[in-house]
């Protein structure tokens, strides 16, 4: 049976208000989709754009009841949603991603042992949950290598590069003494995006793979297409439905891999998996037929997924900090199209923007 479809004027509920939430939420209106905002923060940039939000805490049960109730059903532009929060919800509406896609991707440890087990390669990693852990960790990761929270780390924080024993103990110590995960180093030519998106109804498509550059652990741009053989192109693909399938997924998926060449030739190892829209998936916007914004709200809304068809090949920059002043240049560029997301206060290393070059 086919899933029912949310008509036109139904309620897309949205855990969190930056920037994600921002762009979702112009996507929906488009299709007539209403969305309310639940975030604590109330100067959330998705709240200018939205027709109604709530300001409460995430532990707050009363409010997220409250708050589902109004919703035909919610999903979430950021993927630390508490556990009860997401349980609060579930047991009101309908949730899209479902709750195992936020449980694996919220704890580094759970998601590498799902990855293995869905056939993706993975660094070697191993569990830290405190000093007497570390020699053997490092016997199964070698060093160097990378020790990490198992949760709430993003964009390089929560982790620490460790060359020797010495380093990783007082990394350890450092970072909380335990609930940590150490991982190989993986010796990459390039980090690419696979943008996966999964209907209700099962059927899936992935965008053209993307190809990821950072600045202080930061993305700063995305070009597509990749510059990987066809075949590894297809593989990040595969890889990806893969993923999204094993979730049992609903909506727009996030998978990082890393592109390994050597002897083998190349190969791609899974980095992590994000249970939303990403960012490295901005460049759709204008660089593809249908955005992974407005695919992500078709999915979740039960309706047919449009086309991820690259309408040219794009180039999508992060505007960190004061990169964002220069939108005046920027405007000048006829094939450039920017996207400024309502926020105050511009900080060092602070997303304030991005901006789409298609062609």
């Amino acid at each position: 049976m086919a899933p029912e479809m949310l008509p036109p004027g139904s309620v897309i509920g949205m855990l969190g208000g930056g920037q994600l939430g921002r762009m979702m939420a112009l996507a929906a209106a488009r299709l007539g989709l209403s969305v309310h905002v639940y975030c604590p923060d109330p100067e959330s940039p998705a709240f200018e754009v939205s027709k109604a939000h709530t300001i409460a805490a995430y532990d707050d049960e009363t409010a997220l009841a409250a708050f589902a109730g109004r919703c035909d059903v919610v999903t979430y532009e950021f993927e630390n949603v508490p556990a009860c929060a997401a349980e609060v919800i579930a047991g009101k509406t309908l949730l899209r991603p479902g709750a195992l896609a936020l449980a694996t991707s919220q704890d580094r440890l759970v998601e590498k042992t799902f990855l293995r087990k869905a056939g993706a390669e993975v660094a070697a990693f191993a569990a830290i949950d405190g000093i007497d852990d570390v020699d053997a960790a490092i016997a199964v990761t070698g060093l160097p290598a990378i020790v990490k929270t198992r949760r709430f780390g993003y964009d390089g924080k929560g982790q620490r590069k460790v060359d020797s024993r010495e380093a990783l103990v007082a990394a350890v110590a450092e970072l909380g003494g335990g609930d940590l995960i150490l991982e190989a180093l993986v010796p990459f030519a390039m980090e690419v995006s696979a943008i996966v998106v999964r209907g209700a109804d099962g059927k899936s498509a992935v965008y053209d793979i993307g190809e990821n550059s950072h600045a202080n652990h930061i993305l700063k741009e995305t070009r597509v297409p990749a510059r990987v053989s066809p075949e590894t192109a297809d593989a990040a693909a595969t890889l990806g439905r893969r993923i999204a399938d094993a979730l049992d997924y609903v909506g727009v998926l996030g998978v990082e891999l890393f592109v390994v060449r050597d002897a083998r030739g190349e190969r791609l190892v899974v980095n992590e998996i994000a249970p939303r829209v990403h960012n490295s998936g901005h460049w759709t916007e204008d660089g593809a037929v249908t955005s992974q914004f407005e695919n992500h709200v078709r999915a979740i809304a039960g309706w047919s997924i449009g086309s991820v068809e690259t309408v040219a090949p794009t180039v999508m920059e992060n505007l960190i900090g004061a990169d964002a002043d220069a939108w005046a240049a920027i405007t000048a560029d006829p094939r450039a199209r920017l996207h400024l997301y309502g926020k105050a206060e511009s900080r060092p290393g602070r997303k304030m923007g991005h901006v789409n070059r298609v062609g």
